[in-house]
């Protein structure tokens, strides 16, 4: 059992469901992109994107309105498969927002995050306007995982600095990572959390909780709000069943991803096993020992040949 307070109550949370519970838990993932745009890409639900918005940018101007770029349109792609976009938005501020969850890291994450960030800056100019006219591009990555193992924090914040010296170039280039997977708040401890810390826990367990228990969490409505939207798509049929099939791709890609991993590390190990072989092959046969950019420069195909043609000279030669 853990406790929660809100409003000076105490409320007792069961971090550990029963059956009955389970069955009542909303059960929609918000990190699954199709409902991570419903959550925080809805034209209906500008309040919840602002505090989330608000919660990131701590310590620059507050948001209080924002017009979405891109509003929810359901896509398909050449498979006929359902495409989810990032969340485009513009601030009152002129600042260009983009907003997106990876459940896995694709590679060139850094460049990709980069890329998009400067390409919104960049799109911002038209003919006859000044450089000065430049508003802010901003990007919001909620990681899964992480991107960088230390520091062990949730929020990292770049921006364009000198490196030797605390001074700023500018903060109109800004990638925000939310690393989920070190976050060190508890249900304990949530009502203290920060706004940013809450979102964080809220994206990563609201599936498992009912309703009611996110209203008694939660010091903010905007959460209790934020459940509304994730029940929604739970008892929408259609809904559903868009958001079923994203899970589902989401799982076959990290199935594949697993797969590559497990070739990949099966592959390894034959590669240091045959290296091994050869090595110890030509010390035997008295020949050079090779170097690592030699391997390098190799096919495992061919150096499994190289370390059969090796073992025969070596048994030709105690003929």
């Amino acid at each position: 059992m853990g406790e929660s307070k809100r409003n000076g109550t105490t409320y007792t949370v069961v971090q550990h469901l029963t059956a009955r519970e389970r069955h009542m838990a909303i059960g929609i993932i918000p990190l699954v992109d199709y409902a991570f745009k419903k959550l925080l890409g809805s034209e209906h639900n500008t309040r919840i994107t602002i505090h989330f918005l608000n919660s990131v940018l701590t310590g620059q101007p507050r948001i209080t309105v924002i017009r979405f770029l891109n509003p929810i349109r359901l896509r398909q792609n050449a498979d006929g498969k359902l495409c989810i976009l990032d969340i485009l938005a513009i601030d009152e501020h002129g600042r260009q927002l983009n907003i997106e969850v990876q459940i896995l890291m694709p590679a060139g994450m850094a460049q990709r995050l980069t890329y998009y960030t400067c390409r919104a800056y960049v799109e911002q100019m038209k003919e006859g306007q000044d450089y000065s006219d430049l508003r802010p591009s901003i990007c919001i990555c909620v990681l899964a995982g992480q991107m960088f193992a230390a520091p062990p924090v949730l929020h990292l914040d770049f921006r364009l600095r000198e490196k030797s010296h605390t001074l700023t170039l500018t903060d109109d280039l800004q990638i925000h990572l939310l690393q989920l997977n070190h976050l060190h708040v508890t249900a304990e401890t949530l009502y203290d959390a920060s706004a940013l810390e809450r979102w964080a826990w809220f994206l990563c367990h609201a599936d498992q909780l009912t309703s009611e228990q996110i209203h008694e969490l939660f010091p903010d409505e905007v959460f209790t709000e934020a459940a509304g939207v994730l029940e929604m798509i739970a008892q929408s049929p259609e809904e559903l069943i868009e958001y079923n099939a994203r899970l589902k791709a989401q799982r076959d890609d990290r199935a594949r991803l697993l797969y590559a991993q497990q070739q990949g590390i099966e592959q390894g190990r034959e590669e240091g096993r045959v290296k091994g072989e050869i090595l110890l092959l030509q010390k035997l046969l008295l020949l050079p020992v090779w170097t690592d950019s030699q391997f390098a420069a190799c096919t495992m195909q061919e150096l499994s040949q190289i370390s059969a043609d090796l073992q025969h000279r070596l048994i030709a030669g105690r003929s």
